[in-house]
């Protein structure tokens, strides 16, 4: 138990990015109901997504976290869980067979509901209104009444969570993952395009793996690894009464867990170190992230690194660093330094799409694929030049064929962005676009494998 924490002990802190709501009577009823629920996960689950990432720290596994900017009750369909799902697995094989490592999948599912915003209110045609916090907190109509802060909303939210994360179980441990099924991974939207074409030639020589290791005695029978995938959530811990209400004592050990989700995040605008969300989060036990921009400095990063991993735990923390594809090389090196330095143990994972929004002329928020791609490729040249282990990818992305990040093979274009521009919130890659740069990933990540292993023999080793 961290010294002097409990889990309400961040309602005595600032709190950054709350929603105001009218009716506290009924928000203290909802947390009451909440408190009652059941765990959504299980802080064993919990634990195994640490030791994972310890193997992602130490350089002996790689993170693939993505998912939705931010889910939707309108959004909320099987077909939507299962396509998004499907794409995180076609990436990951991608990469596992770039790397050759295994790969931790943490989806932003089930859980990634409120959205932190730059300003309270927004303004259009002379009219104030509250913002859009995400669909847990109000409603994204430009209405009064819509964007009056609502907390019955967290109950839906629980609801549309625990029904995400039974069929997610249901995919990852049911069959669905099989290895021998790759071929059927693939998306309709996908289908036809250079990237389907690529990812079947690499199921074709995936197949001729599996049926070498089928005549040595390893089926999907006898092998649970090739049927079966670990498979975590995530999403930004910003909603504090939501997450305290789901905070429990794991019985096993005597440590508090947010069984909201396996590992929780905070953002670039409530990670200050004696804010609410810092407090709230330095005392349960998940694994940890938290989004590094190009305003953090070195001794800031060590202090936030510290306050929430006072034990230097391996796969404890993940450093999810959103510079912008230009600002990647002035200030990503500073802060590897001064971890290692200190030897901090820490993954190192990229999100290339947050600090590279830009307005479309059409007035729509958009990403371009190239300078996503650009951030990735800067930050994996920062660590190596560093000496230090580019450990992950974080993206927002969808399975659906949506037009809201511009550029990729697929040619979306400004102009045709309003075509299937269906976010709640921020631009997502589409399923295309996810598996194009999960493929430029793995080039990257195998020409460094290569290297390394040359660089080895001609040591003698």
């Amino acid at each position: 138990m961290s010294e002097n924490w409990s889990p309400e002990s961040w309602r005595a802190k600032p709190l950054h990015q709350a929603p105001t709501y009218p009716d506290q009577a009924r928000l203290a009823e909802v947390e009451e109901s909440l408190r009652n629920f059941p765990p959504l996960v299980f802080a064993g689950e919990a634990r195994r997504l640490k030791d994972s990432l310890a193997d992602v720290a130490e350089g002996k596994a790689f993170l693939l976290q993505g998912g939705d900017c931010a889910e939707s009750f309108a959004e909320f369909h099987a077909n939507n869980i299962r396509d998004t799902f499907r794409v995180l697995l076609q990436m990951a094989v991608v990469l596992t067979y770039g790397a050759a490592m295994p790969v931790v999948k943490v989806g932003r599912m089930a859980g990634q509901f409120a959205k932190p915003r730059s300003a309270d209110t927004e303004t259009i045609d002379g009219v104030t209104l509250p913002s859009y916090r995400g669909d847990n907190v109000n409603g994204s109509d430009f209405t009064a009444e819509a964007r009056v802060p609502d907390p019955e909303r967290m109950i839906r939210s629980y609801n549309q969570s625990a029904a995400t994360l039974n069929l997610l179980r249901a995919f990852a441990q049911g069959g669905y993952a099989d290895l021998h099924k790759v071929h059927s991974w693939t998306l309709g939207c996908v289908a036809g395009t250079l990237q389907a074409a690529r990812y079947q030639d690499l199921c074709n020589r995936l197949d001729e793996t599996l049926a070498f290791m089928e005549a040595c005695g390893m089926t999907s029978e006898t092998t649970p690894q090739l049927r079966e995938t670990d498979f975590f959530t995530s999403h930004e811990a910003l909603l504090m009464p939501y997450e305290q209400a789901l905070t429990r004592i794991d019985s096993t050990t005597g440590d508090w867990y947010d069984c909201s989700a396996h590992m929780l995040w905070i953002g670039e605008r409530t990670r200050q170190i004696d804010a609410g969300h810092v407090e709230f989060l330095r005392g349960v036990k998940n694994p940890l992230g938290f989004k590094a921009g190009p305003t953090m400095s070195p001794d800031d990063l060590l202090r936030l690194i510290d306050r929430l991993n006072p034990g230097n735990e391996g796969g404890r923390i993940t450093i999810i660093t959103r510079m912008g594809a230009e600002q990647v090389e002035a200030k990503l090196p500073a802060l590897i330094r001064a971890v290692t330095r200190e030897g901090r143990k820490v993954v190192w994972s990229c999100d290339p799409m947050h600090a590279n929004t830009i307005k479309a002329a059409g007035g729509y928020k958009t990403r371009q694929f190239d300078s996503i791609l650009s951030e990735v490729r800067a930050f994996f040249a920062v660590h190596k030049a560093e000496g230090s282990h580019a450990g992950g990818v974080h993206f927002e992305m969808t399975g659906q064929d949506v037009t809201e990040c511009v550029g990729g093979m697929t040619a979306v274009t400004e102009e045709s962005l309003g075509d299937r521009y269906q976010t709640a919130c921020d631009p997502r890659l589409n399923a295309t676009q996810a598996l194009e740069l999960a493929f430029l990933i793995a080039e990257q990540l195998k020409d460094e494998r290569i290297q390394a292993r040359a660089k080895a023999r001609a040591a003698g080793f």
